[in-house]
């Protein structure tokens, strides 16, 4: 491998925001935050959104958050009312 062209591979843990599920694995990303892990040592903690713990395709559940239509959220958003 040439020398100074590779980032640095570390320790970091990723944490799903919407569980709280934690896991530590490698990685080149680095963060600002930092966590105590079980193991004592402090890692780097990078947050995401979804993750193995809440994706639809390995809980096998699929949630929906009904926004509504364009129309109903203009309405909504105006406080008008249909005919």
């Amino acid at each position: 491998m040439k020398v100074n062209i590779h980032p640095e591979y570390h320790k970091v843990v990723f944490m799903d925001m919407n569980s709280g599920f934690k896991f530590l694995t490698g990685s080149t990303k680095t963060a600002n935050e930092t966590i105590e892990w079980e193991d004592g040592n402090t890692y780097p903690l990078i947050k995401v959104e979804v993750s193995s713990d809440t994706h639809p395709f390995y809980t096998g559940v699929q949630k929906f958050t009904d926004r509504g239509g364009r129309a109903e959220r203009f309405m909504k958003r105006y406080n008008m009312k249909s005919k």
